[in-house]
């Protein structure tokens, strides 16, 4: 069904106030839709990574547990209630080689630092009841400012790639010797103003801020990797992982006791976090705004789908009932809603139908003709329609269908 001020394909589910289609719920019913087939994607494509790994994983310390058992002649309930005590000291920061204090100055401001960035590592929680309740205040203050930077962190990047721009092209004409008034006159104005024509493409930005990401997690996992004892990919991906604040826990800098040069090591990983987290983080801003490009480009080949497929299914029915100038036309109106309520019997019609306003419009002379002829003939000055030849083959009628026939024949004469 075609609607009136939107895209033809719409469903239900669309549907504004008053039957208008919304474009803003299609573009979100599309995207939710979109993002649901990428979840089950990617679960399925995880589950078979990952799932074999899993039970191997848990043959090997099943049998651990059976050996440990039998060695030490230890029974199989004993020795789980131990572990079940060993996984609670777990999660409140006990490990099994020597860490740093989670508590202390240091190990708090690492804390904060993941909360306001919503990383939220997890391998640092707090146990009391107070530290819980300070948290919520907390965290949700935080958090909301730490995106206030983030976003005002991208609109400066913005700004400073079209200076650039902008100083370049400048610099370009001033050797070329073709900077004219006008342009020395527009540097002079204010900033804004200036760099208003200079703003770069959002693909522009994408491809920055990609490459920025990259050299900061490259140089970041060059520290990590002799400093933490991980792998060079295993230090990327803990990159990856903390600086888009997803933060599983599995990999977390700066846990250990000791290190060399220790409060160097802890000041770059804390700005490595931060240039890291900010590009990252504009980096998803800015590639939200391809997929919303995206997402109305589909929309609008949708839209050109449905409309086509329409004006083939008009032309194909053949028992549709049209006025004559309306059937010679390729393509059919479909402005209003395409259907016709019924006098009669108040059900409503086939969408078989044109719209009542292509019907009025084929037939406007015709009818302004039979108004006027009704209104000659209510006023007793009924036209002699004896004196025009009937050649033409037009039948006289009866009452107003008799009218419109013998103008036409007049029409046809004079012609």
């Amino acid at each position: 069904m075609a609607l009136r001020g939107g895209p033809s394909w719409c469903c239900c589910c669309c549907l504004g106030p008053g039957g208008a289609c919304n474009e803003d719920n299609a573009r979100f019913v599309l995207l939710a839709a979109l993002i649901l087939l990428y979840l089950l994607c990617g679960a399925a494509v995880f589950s078979a990574l990952e799932r074999p790994s899993e039970r191997e994983a848990q043959q090997r310390w099943q049998g651990r547990l059976q050996d440990f058992s039998r060695r030490h002649n230890l029974s199989a309930a004993e020795l789980r209630a131990f572990l079940r005590h060993y996984e609670a000291a777990f999660v409140a920061g006990v490990r099994a080689h020597p860490l740093r204090p989670r508590w202390d100055f240091p190990g708090a401001f690492y804390f904060v630092g993941t909360v306001v960035s919503t990383i939220g590592f997890g391998m640092t929680t707090p146990a009391t009841i107070a530290g819980k309740i300070f948290l919520i205040f907390y965290g949700l203050i935080g958090c909301a400012g730490t995106i206030l930077f983030f976003n005002l962190f991208l609109e400066r990047l913005i700004t400073i790639i079209a200076y650039i721009m902008k100083s370049c092209h400048e610099r370009r004409l001033r050797r070329s010797g073709a900077l004219t008034q006008v342009v020395q006159q527009a540097s002079g104005n204010t900033e804004v103003d200036s760099l208003a024509g200079w703003k770069p493409s959002v693909y522009y930005v994408m491809l920055i801020l990609c490459l920025a990401s990259l050299i900061i997690s490259c140089c970041a996992s060059a520290m990590y990797t002799p400093m933490e004892g991980w792998s060079y990919f295993e230090s990327l991906y803990f990159c990856f992982v903390a600086f888009s604040t997803i933060g599983f826990g599995d990999l977390v800098s700066s846990q250990n006791a000791q290190y060399e040069n220790q409060g160097l090591y802890r000041f770059g990983n804390f700005i490595f976090i931060l240039m890291g987290v900010c590009c990252i983080y504009s980096l998803f801003n800015v590639i939200s705004i391809v997929i919303k490009q995206s997402i109305n480009w589909i929309l609008k080949k949708l839209e050109w789908t449905c409309h086509k497929c329409q004006r083939k299914f008009f032309r194909s029915r053949r028992n549709v009932v049209v006025p004559g100038t309306a059937r010679n036309q390729r393509n059919i109106s479909i402005e209003s809603d395409g259907v016709l309520e019924s006098d009669t019997d108040g059900r409503r019609m086939s969408g078989e139908m044109i719209s009542m306003k292509d019907l009025l419009a084929s037939n406007k002379v015709s009818l302004a003709i039979m108004q006027k002829q009704l209104s000659d003939s209510a006023n007793g000055f009924p036209r002699q329609m004896n004196s025009v030849p009937r050649q033409n083959g037009f039948a006289g009628g009866v009452g107003a269908l008799g009218i419109m026939n013998n103008r036409l024949a007049e029409t046809s004469t004079d012609r």
